[in-house]
């Protein structure tokens, strides 16, 4: 093992606990990550930090988030502090399932994944950095290297967590470049990294879990002969513009060198394409006019209950919520169909759910959520999928996936009684009285 721990090292914990390094897993900017193991057996994963980041400023970052003891299963929290005198010191925390791969492996192309699974996993960052904000913490450092995914369900991880500190708190670093809020990069009096800073970070994130590309990357950037640090900082503090910004067009993204974004910036509905201009046009020098984790979750939500199938390749496609006319498909240009629909009007206060009922639609128990708390898309959450009849190729109904019996109504006025487990045949005007006081209709458009 090369690295500052050797294979058999005994660590003691701030309870009290003993922990024995296995190996090196990798290395970062801050520090290193070992695999650890605990007396009763169980796993863990130590960051141990290099001399020239062990400040007692971040030792003292590292005992607040201890103790704060944020308990979410979408960030690998510091569990425990570890600590060999003053300026050696490290943290506890979960080793990160394999499942889970990086933004980088999606850029190269190296995992397979799907426009509903990309959707899945903007929704869930969204949400886990509005939990994080809920509780007053604002993460700081927010960018691709942080976050891990779920290539099949967009199940998300956010990983190094030590950056985080309460909202006001002026410790620690102001975010890594690219990412940074322009007037961080700036370094404008009194600008101070925080959740409005945060929120420009996710709307970067969130451009490049969407695009594969940097949305302040364009002609400019090729027009740069060196890259350091002052042209960064003109890049994306003092010069920001939007590739795709609305009036200004010299900084384009390259057709030659910038092909991937081109082709995928047409594939995103207006909904959301005005979400990233607003955040990348007024939302650059107005940090207030930033696009809020609402905003992002309702579009988000939306554009992937309209993801429909290509009727001739397969291929998933997104739509415009609400759209009469959806377009063509981008992988072989025939022109999409729009399937049947399901409303779904939650309890009061009332709200509305579109779910294009296409191959691979299902209904969780967050579509009959008027203001659900968190999404999502496990099997756990299943309500109601689309099932295609045994017998009947062509055919199609609505299954009851959930424990509690539904009532349908047909267009002619008759009822019937849906059990757990029974399909419902999918007709236009069928309504269905779901668990929860929710209901539900089938739409043709």
């Amino acid at each position: 093992m090369s690295g500052m721990l050797d294979s058999g090292d005994l660590l003691t914990t701030d309870s009290g606990e003993t922990i024995t390094v296995d190996r090196l897993l990798g290395s970062g900017g801050q520090g290193e990550v070992y695999r650890v193991g605990l007396p009763d057996g169980t796993v863990k994963a130590l960051k141990w930090y290099y001399p020239d980041s062990a400040t007692p400023q971040q030792r003292r970052v590292v005992e607040d988030l201890v103790t704060r003891d944020f308990d979410d299963d979408r960030f690998l929290w510091p569990t425990a502090f570890v600590s060999a005198g003053a300026d050696r010191f490290g943290y506890l925390m979960d080793v990160r399932p394999d499942r889970f791969r990086g933004l980088p492996e999606l850029f190269r192309r190296t995992v397979s994944t799907s426009f509903r699974a990309l959707l899945t996993a903007c929704l869930y960052t969204v949400e886990a950095y509005q939990a994080l904000h809920s509780k007053g913490i604002a993460y700081r450092d927010i960018s691709w290297g942080n976050i891990f995914f779920d290539p099949a369900t967009g199940e998300v991880l956010v990983c190094d967590n030590d950056n985080a500190v309460v909202e006001g708190d002026q410790s620690g670093i102001s975010g890594t470049m690219g990412f940074m809020a322009p007037e961080l990069v700036r370094g404008d009096a009194g600008a101070q990294p925080g959740t409005q800073s945060d929120l420009h970070s996710l709307s970067v994130l969130l451009f490049m879990f969407l695009m594969n590309h940097h949305p302040l990357k364009g002609a400019r950037e090729l027009a740069i002969h060196c890259l350091d640090e002052n042209a960064e900082r003109k890049l994306y503090g003092r010069e920001p513009l939007f590739v795709f910004h609305p009036t200004y067009t010299d900084n384009r993204p390259d057709p030659g060198e910038h092909s991937t974004v081109l082709a995928l910036w047409p594939l995103v509905p207006p909904s959301l394409q005005a979400l990233f201009v607003q955040n990348f046009t007024v939302g650059l020098a107005d940090p207030s006019a930033r696009v809020r984790e609402s905003q992002w979750r309702d579009a988000l939500r939306a554009v992937r209950d309209a993801v429909v199938e290509c009727a001739t390749c397969g291929r998933e496609n997104m739509t415009e919520p609400g759209a009469s006319t959806p377009g063509t498909c981008w992988k072989d240009g025939s022109a999409l169909v729009l399937p049947p629909r399901l409303v779904v009007t939650t309890p009061p206060p009332r709200a509305e759910r579109h779910i294009m009922l296409g191959r691979a639609a299902r209904i969780h128990l967050h579509h009959l959520s008027p203001e659900p708390s968190r999404h999502d898309y496990s099997e756990e959450s299943l309500v109601a999928e689309l099932v295609e009849h045994p017998q009947k190729p062509g055919r199609y109904g609505l299954a009851n996936r959930s424990s509690a019996p539904w009532t349908g109504t047909r267009s002619d006025g008759t009822t019937q009684q849906v059990v757990p487990g029974q399909t419902v045949p999918l007709r236009a005007g069928l309504a269905l009285e779901l668990v929860g006081g929710a209901r539900a209709e089938v739409r043709a458009r």
